[in-house]
């Protein structure tokens, strides 16, 4: 008998202290309260517990088995109040939760008579213990009911979560499993299976990996609490030892020990006092930011689209003037209106990337995809830029392949605006050589050569350092000094964009150079699957 009755006391200890700790942690959380309310019905179920064994006769065993099944009807009930609470469908479930708690008190008014616990009787080693009643088939089924779909809303919403998310609920999940598992070896006897509730012993267990959640993964909140309860209680047996103490050098001794103790332990305290703060603050400002950085993109995109409207706008009157659609222009009011066009349009590619980036940065698929040919995409980018190149007095070739490379799935418009931004950078970075574009296919000295594709877009420009090479394509509005230099009107996004459309392609991107003034080499490789 004496092992029910430690075991019931240790859970009936272990439950009422982690109740107590989280809910005085934030008695306004709606979780640390029903998580209390949870540790407070294993409490009752275990106090009562640590008396019946001890029972001298029938009628007092009757009594703490009756009294024992308090806790125990509301520990379902309680537990899937805390599961919803902790995943976040407590307020979908609200009727449901309602309708529970409704259902364990009309099992408690029935607790004390016969229709919950018949009789107590002898059985297998036991003085005495209870005989049911036929509504006690009912309570078991709702206790099993309830803790399987505790159980199987956990384990389905481990799938949904990482991270420390997870980890917290792989704990819950395991220690409440066990617990619950232990527990459930007294309800074999009820039925004359003869398994006795050796079980009873795992229930503290979900204490244990609840305190390691809270401890290690910030489940409730309550390191603080802990810390200061664990130095507390050291610092008690240490006072009590210095007053105890036999001799004057033992109470030398362990009142020095206890001083040495109490500023370690006020320092500990306060040191993780500030370490939680810190943590809340910076989570606070992460999910502050997160806030901010979703406003910010709304903002950019609501804010794009409202001037797509009146520069298209502008850009169709300017159109209709050059055509001389409002009557005769003179030579110097076209030249004026081409410098508005050319500024126009110069605006609307700026909202359109701009609009690019703030997309991808929300992680929105964008592309288009159909079947294409590199090569012909190649080509319309050099006819298009080929002025710009002659206008420079630079070169820009395509050394297109004897034998065509096979047709990709890919996003024409958005893969030709990649190579564009990339072949226009060389062009405006290059002042004597020029540029020129390869395409590599099958690619030499690589595994499963024929499974990717090159493009090679060398110039011989003011080439870059190696930090620069490897931040060319990740950052946009930086430019080095050199390249502010020679193209003092550059936005400094081309790249960016061409890398996130890469990206977007599954394919890669990156730049290499030899030095300043040495030329720089692109290299796009896309995968052919």
């Amino acid at each position: 008998m004496f092992y029910y009755i430690l075991t019931g006391l240790i859970n009936a200890i272990a439950s009422t202290i982690l109740g107590f700790l989280v809910y005085s942690r934030n008695k306004k959380s709606t979780l640390n309260k029903s998580f209390a309310l949870f540790c407070l019905s294993v409490a009752l179920w275990s106090w009562a517990y640590c008396f019946w064994p001890g029972a001298q006769d029938q009628v007092t065993a009757l009594f703490w088995f009756r009294a024992l099944h308090i806790g125990a009807i509301f520990i379902p009930v309680t537990y899937i109040h805390f599961i919803l609470t902790f995943l976040g469908l407590a307020q979908k479930k609200k009727k449901f939760l309602i309708f529970s708690y409704l259902t364990a008190f009309i099992f408690c008014i029935f607790d004390f008579t016969p229709l919950f616990i018949r009789d107590m009787v002898p059985k297998f080693s036991f003085r005495y213990w209870a005989e049911p009643g036929i509504l006690y088939h009912f309570f078991l089924l709702m206790f099993f009911s309830y803790t399987s779909y505790c159980w199987y809303l956990l384990y389905k919403a481990r799938k949904r979560f990482s991270g420390v998310r997870r980890l917290q609920i792989n704990y819950v999940l395991t220690g409440t499993l066990i617990g619950f598992i232990g527990g459930s070896t007294n309800y074999f006897l009820w039925y004359n299976i003869p398994i006795p509730p050796l079980g009873n012993g795992l229930v503290s267990l979900y204490v244990i990996l609840t305190a390691v959640a809270i401890l290690k993964y910030h489940l409730f909140e309550v390191k603080v609490l802990l810390t200061e309860l664990l130095v507390g209680g050291l610092g008690l047996i240490l006072l009590i030892q210095a007053i105890t103490a036999q001799t004057f050098q033992w109470k030398v001794l362990n009142s020095s020990t206890f001083f040495v103790f109490f500023l370690f332990g006020y320092y500990l305290i306060r040191a993780t006092y500030e370490e939680t703060k810190r943590r809340e603050e910076a989570e606070r400002l992460v999910k502050e930011f997160a806030r901010l950085d979703r406003a910010k993109n709304q903002f950019i995109l609501s804010t794009q689209h409202h001037l797509r409207t009146p520069l298209s706008i502008m850009k169709g009157y300017l159109s209709l003037m050059l055509g001389e659609t409002y009557g005769k222009l003179n030579k110097k009011s076209k030249e004026k209106l081409r410098f508005m066009q050319k500024a126009n349009q110069r605006l609307i590619n700026l909202v359109n990337d701009f609009l690019d980036i703030t997309q991808f940065q929300l992680g929105k698929e964008i592309l288009n995809k159909k079947e294409a040919q590199i090569e012909d995409l190649i080509e319309e980018v050099v006819k298009e830029l080929k002025p710009e190149a002659e206008e420079k007095k630079i070169y820009l070739r395509f050394k297109k392949p004897k034998t065509s490379s096979p047709k990709l799935n890919l996003d024409p418009e958005k893969l030709k605006e990649a190579i564009f931004n990339v072949v226009d950078n060389g062009i405006k970075y290059t002042n004597q050589g020029g540029v020129i574009i390869n395409i590599q296919y099958p690619i030499p000295n690589i595994q499963y050569p024929e499974s990717k594709i090159q493009i090679l877009i060398k110039d011989t420009g003011i080439g870059m350092t190696k930090e620069e090479a490897e931040e060319v394509l990740n950052r946009f509005f930086e430019r080095g000094k050199k390249a502010k230099e020679v193209y003092t009107t550059g936005r400094g996004i081309g790249l960016y964009i061409a890398n996130q459309i890469i990206k977007a392609h599954q394919g890669k991107i990156w730049a290499e150079s030899e030095g300043k003034s040495k030329g720089s080499t692109f290299y796009i490789e896309l995968s052919m699957k």
